[in-house]
């Protein structure tokens, strides 16, 4: 198991060419320690591990690896159904105001067109990330206070994991905020 930095997975994910909607994911308070953990899988891509931690309100720095190569009958339990309620999305950068324009344009001839008819969050919701040219989104289970029961089971399942991502995020958070305020 390689450990990255966590923007080096997350580019993974979105140069992965899975079909967007496909992927799931699973995040909450890290266990033990100062930040969050996340699980972002794909049925044909695999599952990734990602340990992060907000250094200021402007950064966000963490490690990360790939802890599967597909999810497997064993795995699919531990990842939210495709209706459930919470939501994530991964979006790439604008690469120039030419294309930002044609997104927005996108975007507003789908708020427009939902706007005007009967639809559900949902449909919102994929018709958004679509019009962004999102490389992945989907259902996310998330608890920003404390850690959803499939995250616990997730970092159980993959032990060694996550043994490593967190002594690594932990050398990280010392070497980078170590000194504290005084």
């Amino acid at each position: 198991m390689r450990v990255r930095d966590w923007q080096d997975i997350l580019e993974d994910v979105v140069e992965s060419g899975a079909e967007s909607s496909d992927w799931r994911a699973v995040s909450g308070d890290r266990r033990g320690g100062v930040g969050e953990d996340l699980f972002i899988g794909h049925p044909s891509v695999g599952v990734f591990q990602l340990k992060t931690f907000a250094k200021n309100p402007y950064e966000v720095q963490g490690v990360g690896s790939r802890v599967a190569r597909k999810i497997d009958d064993d795995l699919e339990p531990l990842f939210p159904e495709a209706d459930s309620a919470g939501r994530f999305g991964v979006n790439r950068g604008v690469g120039d105001s030419d294309e930002a324009k044609a997104r927005a344009k996108r975007l507003e001839t789908v708020l427009e067109t939902h706007a005007d008819a009967p639809t559900t969050g949902d449909a919102l919701f994929e018709d958004v990330m679509d019009a962004l040219d999102s490389p992945a989104f989907g259902p996310m289970e998330y608890d920003m206070y404390d850690r959803p029961a499939r995250l616990d089971q997730l970092s159980d399942t993959f032990e060694e994991a996550e043994a490593l991502l967190s002594s690594e995020l932990d050398d990280l958070i010392e070497e980078d905020v170590g000194r504290g305020f005084h």
